[in-house]
């Protein structure tokens, strides 16, 4: 898993000659920017797919955990004082 985006970036974007890949990614609340060698595209995808996977997956269980709080703490205020 590879957390960030893939662009083409040209160094001429007018004309769109010069064409690179670059990676971009935040971690530790910090942007970062790696240039990528084309032939190491193939393999990047992958692992980028894979993390964007990854963070749908943990999003989903935030929220059913949080559902799933909510729901409990309903239960107890519906619960009579003396039972508590």
């Amino acid at each position: 898993m590879r957390p960030g985006s893939l662009s083409q970036q040209y160094k001429d974007p007018a004309a769109k000659t010069g064409a690179y890949w670059q990676l971009s990614y935040t971690h530790k609340m910090r942007s970062r920017t790696r240039y990528v060698r084309p032939e190491e595209v193939t393999h990047l995808k992958p692992l980028l797919a894979n993390f964007k996977r990854f963070r749908v997956l943990v999003d989903r269980c935030v929220d059913l955990s949080i559902q799933i709080a909510d729901h409990q703490t309903e239960l107890r205020r519906a619960e009579p004082a003396e039972s508590r």
